[in-house]
């Protein structure tokens, strides 16, 4: 078998005695057995991405094991000394549904503690944004969770939080990974102090739930509670632990939940993805709303920082919204009540981000609040927070089917935004209406925007040098025209330069540096390209508008935009 220099140094150094007998032992299978698969495994470092560490668990370098999340963690700490000298050190961590999730935070916990770091470590799973709420609540400096989101089950991963709740930014990022890249294996300290290491379970859920319904709840008179029946899904993940506490505690009775998808699970066994943002996800739940007469659907992916919403059009059908509906029907109806409680006056901002609906800029503008836009992941929105400590946060978003209300959490939050959707849906009820009506009449005030994501899976290493050659080829030949319009701006987030096409002039960008490009067209349309930060995915976000003056012209509306979405696809072959 011919292996290349720099994997087969790697190969070696997992060969010696630092490593376990039981790892060696599998990394010679490989060597024997599936060489393919040992160069996938070595050719790299597995990558800090925009939702920090994920990929396969196995042996090697480029998998998620005991030895890639404790060098993580020996990193870690060692930069927690260099930038705390002086304080006693606190870590939490938490973990998911997924396979040696338990095991992998036990190792983790234990690197921390053999550094001479308090660690508070859940006792069993929970949700990804009480890890956050949790930092903050203990006054920690760091938090880890072990996850891999709505990855497959093959997968799990490793998400780094700050002190101010939110994930890690730049530079912070670079200079932890850096400090992680100069050790060797060798170092890594994997002898417990068990005595700095404390189990956390039912106080904080109860502080946690506490501050989920006082964020996210607007004096919805209890009738309109007890007329809303919602159907929720965990897809076998950590939401069972905390949302049907806080919508019964929040006083919502009609709560049912699919029975087969109840149970977390790592397998994810009654779904080909446990992602919400698959139709095919919430099949089950959709099925269990029709049978109970149900007005809206939820579920979450396993780590439940996502939501999936359905609710019934004007025929009474059940129909999925996407990411940036829910979205801007949160933002608005938050707006919405803060007016109504005269707490608006200029000092107040939504969070957004580049790949997400223009929509959101249209309807901030129409309540004279600002909208921040960020890139993308939500700690982007959890950095505006500390950017700009004289402003208020309301709340904020993205298309990928995250939200985030207030901030007491500063993360994409499905908990919070699982009783918000439902506020908005018992509200709405009692005043005649439906969540699907309150969305066409926000088409019609600011515009009738719709979106379309096509994601493109390229897997391994050839993967990668694909989408990286389409990353070149949109840059260095740059699209003159895309369905018959003209290009008139294009913005370049690597270079942070952007060019319009019309004047030919270029400005800068005052935006953190991301491998991104986004094309405007002369009739209103966005498409962004932008491979994905934690899967082996490029991404393109098609956004296209038209005005209409009344929800009658919407069906007309609808199919002129998704006609031209698909000519879009087509022109630019992404099919």
């Amino acid at each position: 078998m011919n292996i290349a220099p720099n994997i087969l140094n790697a190969v070696n150094e997992w060969l010696t005695p630092t490593f376990d007998q039981e790892t060696q032992a599998a990394v010679k299978e490989l060597m024997t057995t599936s060489p393919k698969e040992l160069e996938e495994s070595f050719y790299k470092n597995l990558e800090f991405g925009t939702g920090g560490m994920r990929g396969v668990m196995g042996v090697g370098n480029n998998r998620i094991n005991k030895y890639t999340l404790g060098k993580n963690t020996q990193g870690l700490s060692d930069y927690l000394h260099q930038v705390f000298p002086n304080e006693p050190l606190k870590v939490v961590i938490a973990y998911d549904c997924r396979h040696n999730s338990n095991t992998l935070a036990k190792v983790v916990a234990d690197v921390f503690s053999a550094n001479g770091i308090q660690v508070y470590l859940f006792s069993d799973l929970r949700p990804t944004p009480e890890l956050s709420f949790a930092l903050k609540h203990l006054k920690c400096q760091c938090g880890i969770v072990l996850t891999a989101s709505h990855n497959p089950p093959e997968y799990n991963g490793y998400k780094v939080y700050w002190q101010d709740g939110g994930q890690i930014v730049p530079p912070q990022d670079k200079e932890i990974v850096n400090v992680i890249e100069s050790l060797s294996y060798d170092k890594i300290k994997f002898n417990a102090n068990e005595s700095l290491i404390q189990y956390i379970d039912t106080e904080i859920d109860k502080e946690f739930v506490k501050s989920s319904i006082e964020n996210a709840s607007f004096n919805t008179p209890t009738e309109a509670k007890d007329d809303l029946h919602i159907v929720f899904t965990s897809l076998h993940g950590t939401s069972i632990k905390s949302i049907p506490d806080v919508l019964s505690q929040a006083g919502y009775k009609n709560v049912h939940i699919v029975p087969e998808q109840a149970v977390p699970d790592g397998n994810f066994p009654t779904v080909k993805s446990p992602n919400p943002e698959e139709p095919e996800a919430l099949t089950m739940a959709l099925a269990l709303a029709d049978k109970t007469d149900s007005d809206i659907v939820v579920g979450t992916d396993p780590d439940c920082d996502r939501l999936g919403v359905a609710v019934r059009n004007n025929d009474g059908k059940m129909i999925l919204l996407n990411g940036n509906q829910t979205m801007v029907l949160m933002t608005s109806f938050l707006l919405k009540q803060w007016k109504k409680a005269g707490k608006i006056n200029g000092k107040q901002f939504v969070g957004s981000t580049i790949v997400s609906t223009p929509m959101m800029m249209e309807l901030a503008s129409s309540y004279g609040v600002e909208c921040k836009v960020g890139l993308t992941g939500f700690k982007w929105i959890a950095k505006m927070i500390v950017d700009f400590p004289e402003l208020e946060f309301i709340g904020g978003g993205e298309e990928s089917f995250g939200f985030m209300v207030g901030d007491a959490v500063r993360d994409k939050d499905a908990v919070a935004a699982t009783l918000l959707i439902c506020e908005v849906a018992a509200q709405a009820k009692a005043a005649g209406s439906s969540v699907y009506k309150e969305l066409l009449q926000l088409y019609v005030e600011n515009g009738f925007y719709k979106e379309f994501l096509v994601s493109l899976t390229k897997k391994g290493m050839e993967g990668l040098e694909e989408i990286n050659q389409m990353m070149i080829n949109l840059r260095e030949n740059p699209l003159k025209e895309i369905n018959g319009q003209r290009v008139i701006m294009v913005e370049d987030y690597q270079s942070s330069k952007a060019l319009n096409l019309l004047t030919n002039e270029e400005t800068s960008m005052d935006m953190p540096k991301s491998n991104v490009l986004i094309y405007y067209t002369e009739d209103g349309s966005k498409i962004c390209a932008r491979p994905s930060g934690t899967e082996p995915k490029i991404k393109f976000y098609i956004s296209v508008n038209a005005a209409i003056e009344s929800v009658l012209e919407f069906d007309e509306a609808e199919k002129f935009l998704d006609d031209k979405i698909k000519n879009i696809i087509a022109d630019m072959q992404l099919n």
